[in-house]
């Protein structure tokens, strides 16, 4: 087990960022990170940082601030308990460091930094002034595969190409929505015939606490893709988990796959939603008072018959987050079975 601190040195709006350049055999070859290293004997994480930064930078910390602790798991070494830091004072003039290149980078840019993917997370942690927090990365060569804050698992999603292939990147759920990066969703229309000789629609209302679109009508059941899985199996996933219905994966229909797009704003925070989506129809009868909620996703669910409910979209009458051309692209499969 190793122990280390990183400490991220603010000024101007910017980060002092340290190009991993120089060793063959670092861990963070070609990464930017901020600046820290391995305890020695004896010391506490202040002494190490504060020895740390003078011998990396030159500095002598004057004012910083103990931010969380961040624990990496990984296939390639040793599990780490890092000391995380930000600095808002030092004294002293900077020095080369043999470790890297020093740059100062506006806080803006970093993204634009070759950074590990779990580093991102703790900086966006930072940035939001987040209370003191434990962090869990654990990775699989250089791949994100399960990220933990505070106990609990954090999602994380295949970044993928417009045709629907994964790009080998994956990031979680709060970075995807802040970048609008492309992922996978599955969309599962449940219908019936009506006695107007045209089909309902179930809709879910979703829960007021959900943090994009609550209290909004949606899709029957719909959900991301975890890194890892594929459509199908999450959208028997999630019919189970939102719904309790179990569905054979016989029982669903593929109609096509969708992109949706947009961008908006939830509790002060920009959401960006750039989602690659397989469709589904499932229309298997069913006792909608038999439906298990889940509660922290799903208020309530509704039957609508589909004109009325396309009617309600057009004028505005329904508080909905459908993708209207998804919407016309179930009624044109559906065309041909009612």
């Amino acid at each position: 087990m190793k122990l280390t601190t990183l400490c991220y040195i603010e000024k101007d709006d910017k980060y002092l960022m340290l190009h991993r350049t120089v060793k063959e055999n670092d861990i963070n070859k070609d990464k930017w990170i901020g600046v820290g290293g391995h305890f020695e004997e004896g010391e506490s994480p202040e002494d190490c940082l504060l020895r740390e930064v003078e011998e990396e930078t030159g500095l002598t910390l004057t004012s910083f601030r103990f931010r969380g602790i961040v624990t990496f798991i990984s296939d390639k070494w040793v599990p780490e308990y890092m000391c995380l830091y930000t600095a808002d004072a030092f004294e002293g003039e900077m020095i080369s460091c043999n470790e890297g290149i020093l740059e100062w980078v506006p806080k803006k840019k970093l993204s634009e930094l070759n950074l590990w993917e779990g580093d991102k997370i703790f900086l966006k942690l930072i940035a939001e002034r987040a209370p003191f927090f434990s962090l869990k990365l654990q990775y699989e060569g250089d791949i994100l595969v399960g990220c933990c804050l505070d106990g609990k698992d954090l999602e994380l999603f295949d970044i993928r190409t417009p045709d629907g292939n994964i790009t080998g990147k994956v990031r979680e759920r709060s970075l995807v929505h802040q970048d609008g990066d492309l992922h996978g969703t599955s969309h599962v229309w449940i219908v019936r015939e009506n006695s107007k000789g045209s089909f309902d629609v179930l809709l879910q209302k979703r829960s007021a606490d959900k943090d994009a679109f609550p209290g909004c009508y949606d899709i029957s059941s719909a959900g991301h893709i975890p890194a890892g899985d594929d459509f199908l199996e999450s959208a028997i996933r999630e019919l189970e988990e939102e719904l309790g219905i179990l569905a054979k994966p016989e029982e669903l229909t593929f109609i096509g796959m969708h992109t949706g797009y947009i961008e908006t704003e939830f509790y002060g925070k920009a959401f960006c939603n750039n989602e690659l989506s397989a469709v589904y129809i499932y229309s298997k009868d069913f006792d909608i008072n038999q439906l298990k909620l889940q509660e922290e996703e799903v208020e309530a669910v509704v039957w609508m018959d589909y004109d009325t409910c396309l009617k309600e979209m057009n004028y505005g009458i329904l508080n909905h987050c459908i993708f209207m051309d998804e919407f016309l692209m179930l009624k044109k499969a559906l065309s041909h079975s009612f």
